[in-house]
């Protein structure tokens, strides 16, 4: 085993034990937090499998905007901070037996594979980089279009999320 497979292995322990926790966190705050290193976790997993630009992406959207934006609206709602009712639900067993169970037949099905025990080679030095896909998002007859139909897409869900959290005051009539 090289030493990039060993810490691949324990970049991907830390990023799953963290995963673990944001979903039986105790406090929302605390999953949001934890999320954070989740998300961390998969961009050093990018930058260890040579995708660096993915890294680099991960780390500014995921961390940096989504998850910062996670963090401020669970501090803007005073209602979810308190703790209610139980942490975990009653049939976490269940879901706990059916993600083992698609784990393991992930890697049974992964361990037949020709390539899975492959090292990973370096890039070559003529192979397509940044560049070409930055052309891809600015070209017009390419993904210009749905980049910026994502963009109207994404400003649409954040003017909803703000209408439905603001407080309306009923008004009475006498």
């Amino acid at each position: 085993m090289t030493s990039l497979q060993i810490v691949f292995l324990i970049i991907a322990a830390v990023t799953l034990a963290s995963a673990v926790m944001v979903v039986t966190a105790r406090r929302l705050m605390h999953a949001a937090l934890w999320l954070i290193l989740t998300l961390l976790g998969v961009a050093a997993v990018f930058a260890t499998l040579q995708a660096n630009f993915f890294a680099v992406v991960q780390v500014l959207v995921y961390i940096g905007a989504i998850a910062i934006l996670i963090i401020f609206a669970i501090m803007m709602t005073r209602e979810v901070m308190s703790v209610t009712g139980p942490r975990l639900n009653r049939g976490w067993g269940w879901a706990a037996a059916a993600a083992a169970g698609g784990l393991a037949g992930l890697v049974a099905v992964l361990s037949t594979w020709q390539g899975f025990q492959t090292v990973l080679e370096p890039l070559p030095s003529g192979s397509v980089g940044v560049g070409a896909l930055g052309e891809a998002f600015l070209d017009p007859n390419r993904f210009a279009v749905p980049f910026e139909v994502a963009s109207v897409l994404l400003v649409a869900a954040m003017v909803g999320a703000i209408y439905i959290a603001v407080d309306r005051k009923v008004v009475e009539e006498q």
